[in-house]
């Protein structure tokens, strides 16, 4: 894979590591998802924060929003370092695995909304708007993030 420029700003390094993935998928090192422009990586990892935020995209944030771009950049995020870049929710959707990961009693609130489709008075939370168009979604969670989940399989 290819590193994120930090010698840029942001919005620079977002159209750095734009043209590094087009270039692997010129490359056919990536593949090309087959309902869209996007490209489909093998497998994505997130970590889902406590807020429900996925990778950089954290509720209500406009990024949420971006359909066009497959990288996106945010000066303004909630969490430290505020300047960041991030794979959008098409590019999200479009690999052919996702797993997303969470630990801890502060993210059994945000897995049980997200897993189950419901926000607390307010629009889904970012985890729950991933689910890959033609892939597959599995969550890896530990007891306590788990703890409200009712029927559920888990392993142990």
């Amino acid at each position: 894979m290819t590193s994120i420029n930090d010698g840029v700003c942001a919005e620079g390094a977002a159209d750095d590591y734009t043209f590094a993935i087009r270039q692997l998928m010129r490359t056919r090192v990536v593949d090309v998802c087959d309902t869209c422009d996007c490209p489909k990586f093998d497998l994505i990892l997130l970590g889902m924060g406590p807020d429900g935020h996925v990778a950089s995209l954290f509720p209500n944030h406009p990024a949420l929003k971006e359909s066009d771009d497959w990288i996106t950049f945010i000066v303004d995020s909630p969490e430290s370092p505020p300047e960041r870049i991030t794979f959008t929710l098409p590019v999200i959707n479009s690999a052919a695995n996702v797993a997303i990961v969470a630990a801890g009693s502060s993210k059994a609130d945000a897995a049980l909304q997200a897993i189950e489709g419901k926000a607390d008075d307010g629009p889904p939370l970012p985890a729950g708007l991933v689910r890959p168009s033609s892939g597959k979604l599995v969550w890896f969670l530990d007891s306590e993030a788990a703890s409200k989940l009712g029927n559920y399989k888990f392993c142990d």
